[in-house]
């Protein structure tokens, strides 16, 4: 019977990443999605690590790939900002996981901030590292900073969609929780 409640509440928190990463397929402004919160989301409910991880990066590839075909009809399995987008998702699972161990609305907002201002200093730091994505930033502290410059419109954009998204996923699957109490149970 533990099992088939483990399973309840595994499968609910899968299909609700899911569902984000499908979200990213409708037109929105740009960096408002719901990458940011399906990574904290992931790192905050799944009790297992490997799953915090492994589900929320298989939605976010699943979704690349769709979101590359469907708007730019090509098959990109590894974009150029790959390492840099991926693994500055990777740090806002762990800090899904070490700041919303309790889920409450001010722990929710901070790490929104935190994994916004990390991934906005991570993704812009590749952007301008990486010779091959755009020639335009030289490769010293004032194109560092023309490049950081530049993405401050991108910054709120992640910081608006990552607060409206964890308002969105967290809020459903509290909700879902106080309704069924039996997703509530926690996995080690």
């Amino acid at each position: 019977m533990k099992k088939q409640i483990l399973n309840f509440r595994f499968g609910t928190l899968c299909v609700i990443v899911l569902a984000a990463g499908i979200l990213r397929l409708i037109p929105q402004p740009q960096n408002f999605g719901p990458i940011g919160a399906m990574a904290l989301f992931g790192g905050a409910y799944f009790g297992k690590k490997w799953q915090a991880f492994l589900i929320p990066l298989a939605a976010l590839l699943i979704s690349d790939l769709v979101v590359n075909f469907a708007f730019y009809r090509e098959f990109v399995l590894f974009h150029e900002m790959a390492v840099w987008v991926y693994g500055a998702f990777a740090i806002n699972v762990l800090i899904g996981i070490a700041l919303l161990k309790k889920v409450k609305t001010s722990s929710v907002i901070t790490a929104n901030i935190i994994a916004s201002l990390l991934f906005f200093t991570i993704t812009n730091f590749g952007v301008w590292a990486s010779p091959n994505i755009m020639n335009i930033y030289p490769s010293n502290a004032a194109g560092l900073t023309a490049c950081y410059i530049a993405g401050i419109p991108y910054l709120w954009g992640t910081l608006v969609g990552n607060l409206f998204y964890s308002a969105l996923l967290f809020g459903i699957f509290e909700y879902a929780q106080k309704k069924y109490p039996v997703l509530a149970i926690r996995t080690a």
